[in-house]
């Protein structure tokens, strides 16, 4: 199924979560935010969060450093 992420189309796998786009993404394990159809994600909820067709996703990834 197609999702948009960051503004570009992304294919990913029916039945796909949140928690399963971070990491095809290859972010699992860092800190990221997530809005949703303009809706922001709390993290908790990334694993029972579907995605369905059409999605529209902004992926926030937090970078530190100094």
């Amino acid at each position: 199924m197609k999702v948009v992420v960051n503004g570009r189309d992304l294919d990913v796998p029916d039945g796909s979560t949140l928690a399963t786009l971070v990491e095809q993404l290859g972010l699992a394990g860092r800190p990221v935010a997530i809005e949703q159809n303009r809706r922001v994600v709390p993290r908790a909820q990334h694993a029972a969060t579907a995605l369905a067709e059409g999605d529209r996703l902004e992926v926030v990834s937090l970078v530190g450093g100094g």
